[in-house]
């Protein structure tokens, strides 16, 4: 036992079931969105786990694949789960071709242990392994990130979760039937390309929840009458107002420990500021397959050009045959919104997600980025978390077209020929030669 535990990778970016304690103090374990738990053993009643800061490829949705930096071959890294009381020892191993550090956001421990580079501890070195211990002095909700060349290595995606269970019944901290974990993420991945711009201060494109973005994103999957515990940590550069669908939820817990239980309210939509974690509670007692997603529009939309202008109302039709014959690439596109960039089959370049996707039993779903859903169903089975599939609805109780008297009548409008009628020009698409260079 005097050697460093082994240390375990994970490359699938699938919503691994709950890590059941095997050693240690019991706990109820959370289930990580897209990711998964890292175990660790027990040495002489030392809690220890083995990090390892890696350069790793993310698949953040199918076909699309980013090469970043995480720990044990995914970002964001493994979330670590301990009980209050327990000393834990995290071995850090610098695989990555520069220096790097870890600070234990939020946590309380010894100064020399907060894992800011040139402050409280000396860099990591690449190929050297250092050694973190103190006591998880108190029940939360926290994360894990460098302090060390801090824009680069976050913005290339490092970063995890960290809960720690209280040891015994708290009364501002209850019983749940499903406890879901994820990180708040962003990138700027030029379309076509591979590795983050690391640069970037306010336009990024792709919006994620744990590096994943929509449809690529599993669904909440709940039992109807399930206590459900949502954690969402945001180590991105704007905050995110996260907003529910058919529930109320209270704002049970942030990074500074559990909220007193006079300080609560019903909300629907939660925000989340850089650097903080909410933690937010409700019954699920609504069936259905609700939306769960970042109320800020544009992320929820992916590989967003920044310079696209407004079109709507434009009735190029004419110049688009024109511009055509010089520009065979040339289309015509948004002059009657945008949602028809979710049904176009034009070709991308190489690596790359569309804008507007994801498909539902009614079609089009026409989201990206930070959107799922919670799914609930009355015979989803306790600690069950595989996705049931859609909603089957009741009759009757899905909107539908009118039929009764008055319906088909169309509203008058100035030029309702060119605000309804498709492009009457056929235009032939080519996929970029060089893809790099190309806007989406």
């Amino acid at each position: 036992m005097a050697a460093l535990p082994e240390p375990v990778s994970q490359d699938k970016p699938l919503t691994a079931p709950p890590l059941i304690p095997a050693t240690g103090r019991p706990y109820r374990p959370v289930v990580t969105l897209n990711g998964w738990t890292l175990p660790w053993r027990m040495n002489n009643g030392i809690k220890e786990f083995h990090l390892v800061a890696e350069p790793v490829v993310r698949e953040m949705a199918p076909g699309f694949v980013a090469h970043l930096w995480g720990y044990n071959g995914q970002s964001p890294g493994p979330t670590i789960e301990v009980v209050e009381g327990d000393r834990v020892r995290i071995f850090v191993t610098n695989r990555l071709p520069e220096h790097t550090s870890v600070h234990w956001h939020g946590q309380r421990l010894p100064n020399g242990m907060d894992g800011v580079t040139g402050l409280t501890q000396p860099a990591i070195k690449p190929g050297k392994t250092f050694m973190y211990e103190f006591v998880a002095r108190r029940p939360g909700t926290f994360m894990y990130h460098p302090h060390a060349d801090e824009m680069t290595q976050m913005a290339m995606g490092m970063m995890g979760f960290w809960v720690t269970h209280p040891k015994a019944p708290h009364p501002l901290i209850d019983d749940v039937d499903r406890d879901f974990v994820f990180l708040l993420n962003a990138y700027d991945i030029e379309p076509g390309s591979y590795t983050p711009k690391i640069m970037t201060m306010l336009d990024f494109n792709l919006w994620t929840f744990n590096s994943r973005v929509f449809p690529g994103i599993d669904s909440l999957n709940v039992r109807l009458g399930d206590k459900v515990r949502i954690r969402a940590g945001n180590l991105t550069m704007t905050n995110h107002p996260l907003h529910l669908h058919g529930h109320e939820f209270s704002v049970t817990g942030t990074d500074g420990g559990p909220v007193p239980r006079s300080a609560r309210w019903p909300e629907v939509t939660t925000d989340v500021a850089v650097g903080q974690m909410r933690q937010i509670e409700f019954t699920a007692d609504e069936e259905g397959d609700w939306a769960f997603h970042c109320h800020k529009s544009h992320h929820t939309m992916n590989a967003m050009g920044h310079n696209v202008p407004t079109m709507i109302g434009v009735d190029h039709r004419g110049v688009a045959s024109q511009i055509a014959k010089l520009v065979p690439d040339y289309m015509v596109m948004g002059e009657r919104g945008m949602a028809d960039m979710a049904e176009m089959q034009m070709p991308l370049p190489d690596n790359t997600i569309p804008m507007m996707t994801g498909t539902g039993p009614f079609g089009s779903v026409e989201m990206g980025g930070m959107f799922t859903t919670l799914k609930v169903r009355r015979d989803q089975k306790p600690n069950d978390y595989k996705d049931p599939g859609w909603f089957k609805h009741p009759a009757g109780t899905v909107a539908s077209e009118y039929q009764g008297a008055g319906a088909g009548t169309a509203p008058s409008a100035p030029d309702s020929a060119s605000a309804t009628s498709k492009p009457a020009v056929e235009v032939q698409i080519r996929k970029p030669r060089h893809s790099g260079h190309h806007g989406h």
